[in-house]
């Protein structure tokens, strides 16, 4: 048994039972031409868009550089999904450094063509006369891709050109990968998230990305691509905030959990049932009805004439359906966020008194600090749970309830943090709960939330530069009777 074999028994032997299908797959290294020269390299749909930026491209030549000197040097993990039947092989992870390592070699090759980089070795230029023959150039048609293709190509193009013979051969000789091939796409999948999950950082969207495109049933090839080129055209940072400061912090709040950070230890909250592997337990069968119905209705030839498809009725503390399902709920909470921002202010719904705090929220002093931030968060999700359950009804009243409930933090504290909103949801008033065992706003609405009394605020340190910045929340409070005392 070699070194790595020696290694990857190590991991077997850490990994959860979920993970024992990597016990039929051995690892084996490859030189970047041996990678360059597979014919049937494929770079399928479901994977996201190419999203190295410059900066990624700088640091792996530099890393190349540096190491130059070794005997090798090993880039990363790919892993492969080996589809027999279309002969291909489509990567399931390592994509990103795969395309770069691409346009790195087409600089280069064209480079020397020029005679902008001389190559004297006999046997190097023919290395790369075979590799320019069989190496495959992917086309895309996403925007992102192509931006970032295009810029960092020119890149390259000005680092390859400082390059020496050297380099070039380390690049293609020594410059290896632990490949895993694997002949069944949803174990693939298992494999990518498993071996993420244990090591690389990866982003907790993407670990969920890999684990619910392997759920999906095997007659959804059309909705897969549909449903992943909707993802794909979200922003990263768009994703990270949809998940990390709203799904994640209600989904946990209401469970009553901390929500301070999410990793991917926290990914589990959202993986649930998959249809078609699930028990027929009792608690399913609403899922069950609501899952088929939905599809049903969707593909009746009714849908042709009145173009009135239904969307799937989620909620955010529902129990997580596994595959299309989850996708989809995604892009329905990353318009029902979209629409939040873009509406609550001039909401049709709202009394003037609501119209009043919304305008106060948007534009006293303090909001940009960052206690601040953390505070509007917290009554932004409140307010987005209090919609997403019972709609318009009474909304101008929860939008007063939820402002005294969060605010009354921000006055009794001079300084705010991520912790301190966490704590006053868990341990003081945790509206999320009430919320999630609601069945009607009523609940909600009688929630006593104790005024702020100033005496209180002063020993705190409500005074000076604070009391400045907050005069328009502290005014507010006043005015609804919220803040007493002298």
């Amino acid at each position: 048994m070699n070194e790595l074999e020696e290694l990857y028994e190590v991991d077997k032997k850490e990994a959860s039972n979920e993970e024992i299908i990597t016990s039929k797959v051995l690892p084996d290294i490859i030189d970047v031409a041996t990678l360059l020269s597979y014919t049937n390299i494929r770079f399928p749909i479901y994977q996201r868009p190419y999203k190295w930026e410059t900066k990624n491209v700088i640091q792996l030549i530099d890393d190349i550089i540096v190491h130059k000197d070794k005997s090798a040097y090993r880039l990363g993990t790919i892993v492969i999904h080996n589809d027999k039947a279309k002969f291909e092989y489509n990567i399931v992870d390592g994509q990103q450094r795969t395309i770069t390592l691409i346009l790195i070699t087409i600089a280069i090759i064209k480079a020397v063509e020029n005679s902008e980089v001389i190559v004297e070795n006999k046997i190097l230029n023919e290395q790369l006369a075979s590799i320019k023959k069989s190496m495959v150039v992917p086309s895309f048609k996403n925007e992102i891709s192509i931006t970032n293709i295009q810029k960092n190509y020119r890149e390259i193009e000005r680092l390859v050109a400082s390059m020496d013979e050297e380099t070039i051969s380390f690049l293609f000789n020594k410059c290896q990968f632990i490949k895993f091939v694997l002949s069944d796409v949803s174990e693939a999948f298992q494999f990518f998230d498993s071996q993420n999950a244990r090591g690389k950082d990866l982003d907790p969207h993407d670990l969920l990305k890999a684990y619910h495109l392997r759920e999906f049933g095997e007659s959804d090839e059309q909705q897969k691509i549909k449903v992943i080129s909707t993802w794909e055209n979200m922003e990263t940072n768009e994703l990270v905030s949809l998940f990390g400061e709203y799904l994640f912090r209600v989904k946990s709040w209401s469970k009553g959990n901390s929500a301070r950070f999410f990793t991917k230890n926290e990914t589990d909250l959202f993986k649930g049932i998959t249809m078609g592997k699930i028990e027929n337990y009792p608690y399913t069968k609403p899922l069950r009805i609501s899952h088929f119905y939905v599809d049903g209705y969707n593909l009746s030839n009714d849908r042709n004439i009145d173009l009135n498809p239904m969307e799937f009725p989620f909620q955010l503390d529902q129990t997580i359906i596994n595959g299309k399902r989850f996708f989809e709920m995604i892009s329905h909470y990353k318009t029902v966020l979209d629409d939040y921002k873009s509406t609550i202010f001039n909401h049709p719904h709202l009394d003037t008194k609501a119209r009043e705090i919304i305008y106060v929220l948007e534009n006293y002093d303090g909001r940009f600090r960052t206690g601040d931030k953390y505070i509007r968060m917290m009554f932004d999700c409140a307010l987005i749970y209090y919609i997403d359950k019972f709609g318009n009804i009474e909304l101008s009243r929860a939008i007063e309830k939820f402002f005294i409930w969060a605010y009354s933090l921000r006055l009794r504290h001079q300084a705010v943090y991520l912790a301190s909103v966490d704590n006053y949801v868990l341990y003081e008033i945790n509206v999320f709960r009430q919320m999630k065992d609601a069945t009607t706003p009523f609940t909600i609405l009688s929630m006593n939330i104790p005024p702020v009394l100033n005496a209180i605020a002063s020993k705190m340190g409500l005074s000076g530069n604070h009391e400045t910045t907050s005069k328009g929340i502290k005014d507010l409070f006043t005015t609804l009777r919220y803040y007493y005392g002298q």
